[in-house]
């Protein structure tokens, strides 16, 4: 299926899509798209694993500010702005080089659904949680990550019904707000964040306050828009509603399964383990949205449930009847290095098929020699 995709923001269309064709003329011709994508995502995560090194708990902003170096700051801003427009230049440099592909359009939503994530958690270190003065509890930015993922969904599922990806207006902003909070991090430091900014709210409360705005009376209205008229058109992918809503249902057991471990978790787990925990929810969330974007590109029927559901069930169901006890957090280490395990490999092997279907190399402009 031809990749279409609509851009309607004016932050983008005005501000950042001319600095975009600017940088584009840089990129030599023989550099393969993906490597752009993936040069992205790895900036993204260095930065991330950077952060998590100094902060593994999210308390140095709050109770020991100066933890972080100032340098680690302003290395976030760099990264975020690279990654941002690497993300935003591949599939320009894609039809520059003639090389858009079904396998490009894949790696690139793919690691944005894990991206996306990864975004949250690292900033999180920038509000620090709770500790009674300022910052933002554990449940707080379990929500706040929660509303981010249910709004990438949001834009995928669109897809799935109506075959063109409609770029969510939050996007480009939430970029620009990212890299505009580590610089003003690492030019005043994270005592910005404690003072109270408007009427004794504080900025984070402002952030958390325009998200969820922005979530439920801006996206998801727009998504449902954009599919009763593709209904109305007549030109849905998808005959019956029960196939159009078939790629909502693992999500949402995802996130009913994960909240009832958050809340009824014996040992608090999220508070005992905030960056595991929230990173096994970015990992699980990416690999059941990875297989609904494969089905929207495939027009295939994603299965009713994702396999992933079943282990973290028995987990949910062990931790919370008190069976693990104090082995709880030694069993999320080891579900969440397995998850991550198991979506590294799928993403490999989904990469390695399409690489051979299609004949190109993942990495390299060079076309694959047949065997």
């Amino acid at each position: 299926s031809q990749y279409s995709a609509v851009d309607t923001n004016p932050l983008s269309v005005y501000v950042m899509q001319p600095i975009w064709d600017k940088i584009i003329k840089i990129v030599p011709l023989w550099i393969a798209p993906n490597m752009l994508t993936f040069s992205g995502f790895v900036m993204i995560l260095v930065n991330y694993f950077l952060i998590s090194f100094y902060d593994w708990d999210y308390t140095a902003s709050g109770t020991s500010p100066g933890l972080v170096p100032t340098w680690v700051w302003l290395f976030s801003a760099f990264a975020t702005f690279c990654a941002y427009t690497l993300d935003s230049i591949d599939g320009k440099h894609a039809r520059r080089t003639q090389s858009s592909s079904p396998l490009g359009e894949l790696f690139d939503h793919g690691l944005d659904s894990w991206a996306t994530s990864i975004f949250v958690l690292s900033f999180f270190s920038v509000c620090s949680r709770d500790n009674g003065k300022t910052g933002v509890s554990v449940y707080t930015m379990y929500i706040y990550l929660s509303i981010v993922l249910f709004n990438f969904m949001c834009s995928h599922w669109e897809k799935y019904n109506t075959g063109v990806l409609f770029l969510p207006w939050g996007y480009d902003l939430s970029q620009v707000v990212l890299i505009a909070a580590y610089l003003l991090t690492g030019a005043i430091g994270v005592e910005i964040w404690h003072k109270p900014f408007l009427f004794g709210y504080y900025i984070t409360d402002v952030l958390v306050i325009l998200l969820i705005g922005f979530s439920l009376f801006l996206s998801f209205p727009q998504t449902l828009y954009n599919i009763h008229r593709a209904h109305l058109k007549k030109t849905l992918k998808n005959g019956s509603l029960y196939e159009g809503l078939l790629p909502l249902v693992s999500p949402l057991l995802l996130f009913i399964l994960l909240t009832v471990w958050v809340v009824l978790s014996p040992g608090n787990i999220l508070a005992k383990q905030p960056r595991l925990f929230l990173w096994m929810v970015g990992v699980a969330f990416s690999n059941v949205i990875c297989k609904v974007i494969i089905c929207q590109m495939s027009s295939t029927r994603p299965e009713l449930f994702h396999w992933i559901l079943f282990p973290l069930a028995l987990v949910v169901y062990a931790a919370i009847s008190g069976l693990l006890g104090w082995t709880e957090e030694i069993v999320l280490g080891v579900f969440a290095m397995s998850a991550t395990a198991a979506h590294v490999h799928y993403g490999i092997c989904v990469g390695r098929q399409l690489s051979e279907h299609f004949n190109i190399y993942i990495f390299s402009l060079k076309k694959r020699v047949q065997e």
